[in-house]
Order: C-alpha cells, then sequence, then structure tokens
C-alpha cells in the first residue's frame, strides 16, 4: 500500500513537471512579445550598421520571429563601449540582442580588461565574413601593396594608417602587415570604421585598412591594393590580389565575422528558438539580394558553427596577439 503510493506520487510529480516545463511550441507563442533591439557597437552608417539592417530586415515576417528587429547604436572605443554595456546591463529575456564583430571582440578581451569575452556571451547565427582590404585615396602614387611596403621600408615609421580601433580586425591587419613586411607604419584606430574611411578620403593618413564592402561602395573615390584573406573575393573585387598574391604573408587572420548573439543567462529555449529562426530569416532572398547590392559577402553560419569559430579564433587570437 505504501509502495503504490509513493509510485503514484511520483507519477504525479512527473507529469506535473512535463505540463509546467516551458516548451518550444509554448515559446514559439509567447516569444518575442516585443519589438526586439539589436545593439550595434559601432556608429551608422559603417559596415556592422549597414549589414545588420539588413540581415534583421526579414525578422517581422511570420515565419521567423513575427516581430521586427530594432537597431539602436552604441559606439565608442572600437567597440568596447557598446560590447561592454550589453555584457553587464542588456536584459537575458532575448528581447535585447547584439550584432558581433570576430576578432574585434574576442581580441579585445585578450588585450583589455572588459566585460565581454566568449564565455559570457551566447552566438545565435553568423551573416558574414568581411575581409579587411588596403585602400590608398584615388591620388596616391601607391598602385599595389609592394610599392607601399617599398616606400614603408625606405621611410621607417613615417606611413600612417587609418583603422577602425585598437584590436579590430583592421588593427589585426595591421600588426600582420608590420611583422610579414618588416616595416614600422603609424597605426591610427579613429573610432569606428566611418571615421577611418573619412581618413582616407581626406588624405589625412597615406593609407587605411577597412572592410571591402565598405571599401567597394566607395567606388572610384579610392584605391583598393590588397585583400586580407587567403583567396580573392571573386565577386566584388575580382581584379585586386590578396597580399599573398603580392608576396606579403597575410592570412585570413582579420576577416571579419558578423552575426548575432545574446547574453549568457537568456533562457536555452529562447536561445534555440532564435538560433532556428534567426538562422532561417539570414536565408532569405530578399536579404540576400540586398547584401549583394551593397557588396556585403554573406557567410551563413549555424549557432554550433559560430560556437566552433569562437572557440577556434580565440585559440588563434591568443597566439597571435602575443607573438605580435
Amino acid at each position: 500500500m505504501i509502495l503504490k503510493k509513493i509510485k503514484s506520487s511520483i507519477l504525479i510529480a512527473a507529469v506535473t513537471t512535463v505540463l509546467l516545463a516551458p516548451s518550444a511550441t509554448v515559446l514559439a507563442a509567447d516569444f518575442p512579445n516585443a519589438p526586439i533591439q539589436v545593439a550595434v557597437a559601432y556608429g551608422p552608417g559603417g559596415a556592422t550598421d549597414f549589414q545588420a539592417r539588413i540581415a534583421t530586415m526579414m525578422a517581422g515576417n511570420e515565419k521567423y520571429l513575427n516581430m521586427p528587429m530594432v537597431i539602436f547604436n552604441k559606439p565608442g572605443a572600437g567597440g568596447q563601449k557598446g560590447w561592454n554595456w550589453y555584457a553587464s546591463s542588456a536584459s537575458q529575456d532575448g528581447h535585447q540582442l547584439a550584432a558581433y564583430n570576430v576578432p574585434h571582440f574576442i581580441a579585445q578581451s585578450l588585450k583589455f580588461d572588459t566585460s565581454y569575452n566568449i564565455n559570457n556571451l551566447e552566438p545565435i547565427a553568423n551573416w558574414g565574413a568581411d575581409p579587411a582590404v588596403l585602400i590608398v585615396p584615388a591620388d596616391s602614387p601607391f598602385n599595389s601593396a609592394t610599392e607601399l611596403v617599398a616606400w614603408a621600408k625606405a621611410n621607417p615609421g613615417k606611413l600612417t594608417v587609418s583603422g577602425a580601433g585598437l584590436y579590430v580586425g583592421h588593427h589585426i591587419a595591421g600588426l600582420q602587415l608590420d611583422k610579414a613586411a618588416n616595416i614600422s607604419t603609424q597605426y591610427i584606430p579613429a573610432g569606428g570604421g566611418v571615421p577611418a574611411m573619412k581618413m582616407v578620403l581626406g588624405s589625412q593618413v597615406m593609407a587605411g585598412f577597412n572592410n571591402l564592402s565598405d571599401a567597394f561602395r566607395q567606388g572610384d573615390r579610392i584605391k583598393i591594393l590588397a585583400v586580407a584573406d587567403n583567396q580573392r573575393e571573386e565577386t566584388f573585387l575580382p581584379n585586386v590580389p590578396t597580399f599573398k598574391e603580392q608576396g606579403i604573408d597575410i592570412d585570413d587572420s582579420s576577416v571579419n565575422f558578423r552575426g548575432i548573439m545574446a547574453r549568457t543567462g537568456t533562457p536555452p529555449e529562447v536561445i534555440d528558438f532564435l538560433a532556428e529562426r534567426v538562422h532561417a530569416m539570414f536565408q532569405d532572398a530578399k536579404v540576400a539580394g540586398k547584401m549583394k547590392a551593397g557588396g556585403s559577402p554573406m557567410r551563413i553560419m549555424t549557432r554550433a558553427q559560430v560556437q566552433n569559430m569562437w572557440a577556434e579564433r580565440q585559440v588563434y587570437l591568443d597566439g597571435l596577439l602575443a607573438d605580435l
């Protein structure tokens, strides 16, 4: 008799647990219940801001999130201001997400005392991979990376190079150039990709590293001398060689991966729901068309693929930055 009562109690408890536990079906009906904010740690008009607005444009469609995603900018210190705020103060219910940039936030977490690192942020999905490119003003005497390097060797420490900030992809590409070509340049962090581009356009610097997508949209206002990747960008810059093709050993370490993330502590059901729907949203034909028109390379990755990429980049950057 006692045994029967115990078994009955266990069965009731188990059924109650199942009934009360949140399911993906219930979650899909309840979440999201308000527009989802997406923090961009860079200023309006830059590549991350530009692409984030396109990548999230279909969020309101019922087959994706059935609620719009709203971009808001928190620029400063090469992304540190926005990501510090996000990792320490943003909500953890899934209604406040953030755009990530790798290698940026990983490299910064290794070099600075930041509130963020790969252990307190949760990737949702990746939409793109944007290589760094070496650019010069349209009237620059340099027509190749080798010409620029030759001048830098003849004039040590005098070549000025702009970039978005410290330990962002642009800076890493600059550090690699100094090491691979055995030169010394003056890297000038501009506080964002847009001001870094303006420094080149205004001839305030002799050269710059910027995003391929931003450089592509400038047309003939600048010259693009080299792509910091392992292969050419055949879709947008088929005639621009890589550094390696010009005898300068720079790999893809500075390629800027972009996607959306949540804070650790966000309910697993919410993260799983977002990972499924956002990954599908990034593959929408309208998103792909807008990205291509804007010169923005896409590389769509699942949550699991991004988790692996983050872990691999952490190990790689730890060694790279220690060596540099």
